[in-house]
């Protein structure tokens, strides 16, 4: 497991519209990066409606909202328009960021449920293993006023 301190590993992933993300385009920033397994199952709409309901404190704080999990962009797609999500997803559905970042939940192939807030530097400066869906944007925006 990658641990708070070390440099985030690089990554390169389309969103739900296509466009490519780099974490280094992110240098600068706060960045909230949540693995979630599966769009549009019960607790990752728990997950992504209270980060989409607590969005505009991420804001206020600087911070840079990136959800992952192996599904597809036009998944993404859907999952973001039906909850209306202000925030990127990104598709890793090769699987190599999942694998990079140590949270392949290798029995069923997808996403573990493991967030990383990382700062400015691109250094991790938390790490969130056991996320309650519905308590997560309240635990990192405490953790971000720190």
């Amino acid at each position: 497991m990658l641990k708070i301190g070390q440099k985030a590993p690089e990554f390169s992933l389309p969103d739900q519209e296509g466009k490519v993300h780099n974490l280094s385009d992110y240098k600068g920033k706060r960045v909230l990066l949540y693995f979630y397994p599966k769009d549009d199952t019960p607790g990752c709409v728990t997950e992504a409606c209270t980060i989409r309901d607590s969005y505009e404190d991420f804001q206020k704080m600087g911070l840079v909202v990136l959800g992952v999990s192996v599904d597809s962009v036009e998944s993404h797609k859907k999952f973001e328009e039906k909850y209306k999500l202000p925030f990127t997803l990104l598709s890793d559905e090769k699987k190599e960021v999942v694998k990079e970042y140590e949270v392949l939940n290798e029995v069923n192939e997808i996403a573990n449920r493991i967030s990383f807030l990382i700062g400015e530097d691109g250094n991790i400066l938390k790490v969130y293993e056991a996320v309650k869906p519905a308590l997560h944007a309240g635990e990192v925006l405490t953790d971000a006023k720190k």
